[in-house]
């Protein structure tokens, strides 16, 4: 019968004291930036060292400014909710169906001058004259 090889307490002791002394890595790699200026960087996991998820930040464009824009799929990255950092490409299109959101918003809140508030059941429930209230009958108020 082979005799399986014992673990000794004192060699891991040993051996993780040193692991410790080794030196880190302190400066990150830069993944990308945005276009509000932020850089992205990231410190890969290291699990010999007992690092297991890497350590991921971002420079801002003004240290003092507290009210830091970002876009999601970088905060997704930040947050370690997807593991590659997002393309060019996929943040610039992002920010193109976000203005046009914006613009649309914008022309939906145009038309709602010509909007009247019902005056019974839900108050806040709006009323356009373009849409029928009920089904199969259009109102010409």
């Amino acid at each position: 019968m082979a005799q399986q090889p014992t673990r000794s307490i004192w060699a891991m002791i040993i051996r993780n004291f040193l692991n410790s002394l080794r030196p880190r890595q302190f400066r990150g790699t830069l993944k990308g930036s945005d276009y509000f200026g932020n850089k992205y960087y990231e410190i890969p996991a290291n699990p010999a060292i007992g690092k297991r998820r890497s350590s991921r930040w971002f420079d801002p464009p003004k240290k003092e400014d507290f009210m830091q824009e970002m876009p999601a799929e970088w905060e997704a990255w930040l947050r370690g909710r997807r593991s590659e950092p997002p393309t060019e490409e996929e943040v610039m299109t992002n920010l193109a169906i976000m203005q046009t959101k914006k613009k649309n918003a914008i022309e939906v809140e145009a038309k709602a001058g010509k909007m009247t508030p019902m005056t019974k059941g839900i108050e806040t429930f709006p009323k356009r004259p373009e849409y029928e209230t009920v089904p199969g009958k259009h109102s010409d108020s």
